[in-house]
């Protein structure tokens, strides 16, 4: 494995998709939080201006985050059919692949999103108003949304690895992380004792989290971590075994 491993990290590193979406996503950062700045220089009264207004932004984009995590993901599940082929054909099993790819891409992201949040909290604190326990609540609410990016992430190798479009991959995350709430709920809200599993949807669970993170009330949660692990082993089981079966074409 360690040699398979070796040479994805190789091929990856030569992806120059990897760094362009590196480059696009702290640039986007930077942009934001110029811009909130020169607001302020040129009108002193604006109100947004502020490190909680910055990180909000954050703390709301886990869509965005997600999607970029598909970005990255995409480096080794891309076109990549012929590549994965030869590799079986010279007795790479395909647990070997399907870990692999998983583990290269999400070190890669997860390293990113390290440091986008390092750089957020660095801009919000020096170029913005800054607003007491606001980085305190902005890594709180950070923590909060670690699963639930984490299992966005796994899903996303999973359809990848399956063959499944990115058009399709792009929908089933609007649906975890902007419907999944007021699904479940139309769903169970007649059954008795189910009509609270809602609030473990990922989209209640963000937007619970924004809330909170607003007032100025946000503290460790608990649910976003069964949801995160839930999520993340029942795709990730069902995935490696689905790709094991898989014919590659």
């Amino acid at each position: 494995m360690m040699n398979y491993m070796k040479s994805e990290h190789y091929r990856l590193l030569h992806k120059k998709g990897l760094y362009v979406t590196s480059a696009i996503g702290l640039a986007l950062i930077i942009a934001a939080a110029v811009v909130l700045s020169l607001s302020l220089h040129f009108d002193p009264n604006f109100p947004y201006a502020t490190s909680r207004f910055f990180y909000s932004n954050v703390v709301s984009g886990g869509v965005l985050i997600v999607i970029i995590g598909l970005l990255f993901n995409s480096a080794l599940t891309g076109k990549d059919t012929a590549v994965i082929k030869q590799s079986i054909s010279f007795g790479i099993s395909r647990s070997t692949i399907f870990w692999s790819k998983l583990i290269l891409t999400f070190i890669y992201f997860l390293l990113i999103c390290v440091i986008g949040l390092a750089l957020t909290i660095v801009l919000g604190e020096s170029l913005l108003a800054s607003e007491e326990q606001a980085v305190k609540n902005f890594l709180l609410a950070s923590f909060n949304m670690i699963p639930i990016v984490v299992g966005g992430f796994f899903v996303i190798h999973v359809l990848r690895m399956l063959k499944v479009g990115d058009v399709y991959v792009i929908v089933m995350l609007l649906f975890f992380f902007l419907l999944s709430g007021d699904l479940v709920r139309l769903l169970f809200r007649s059954i008795s004792g189910m009509d609270e599993l809602y609030h473990y949807a990922p989209s209640t669970l963000l937007n619970e989290n924004l809330m909170s993170f607003l007032a100025q009330e946000v503290q460790f949660e608990y649910r976003p971590w069964i949801t995160g692990i839930v999520i993340s082993v029942i795709f990730l089981l069902i995935g490696a075994r689905k790709f094991a079966k898989q014919t590659i074409d």
